[in-house]
């Protein structure tokens, strides 16, 4: 399922699903990022810091499938596919 429309602010990512609107807060996604590196340092029990305020800088579409998020940290190789970006909004995704 892709969403109808997407907004990315500094703050959020908004996203317009058939069934409703989920607003995913951008400490939120950084924090939920599944990159190679994320997933590494949480299965070492060494989660990244993140910085109080973190802020979305942009969002890249990967195909049909997923989008590519930017922080204001520097992070840009995650890809969230939309089933993630879903489950999240809805509260049943895995990190």
């Amino acid at each position: 399922m892709t969403p109808s429309e997407i907004t990315v602010t500094a703050d959020a990512l908004a996203l317009s699903w058939p069934d409703g609107l989920v607003t995913l807060p951008a400490a939120l996604l950084r924090h939920a990022c599944r990159c190679a590196d994320c997933r590494a340092q949480a299965l070492r029990g060494t989660p990244a810091t993140l910085p109080a305020t973190i802020r979305l800088q942009g969002a890249e579409p990967i195909g049909h499938y997923a989008l590519q998020l930017h922080f204001d940290d520097g992070h840009e190789r995650g890809i969230y596919p939309w089933g993630y970006l879903r489950g999240l909004g809805w509260g049943v995704a895995e990190p």
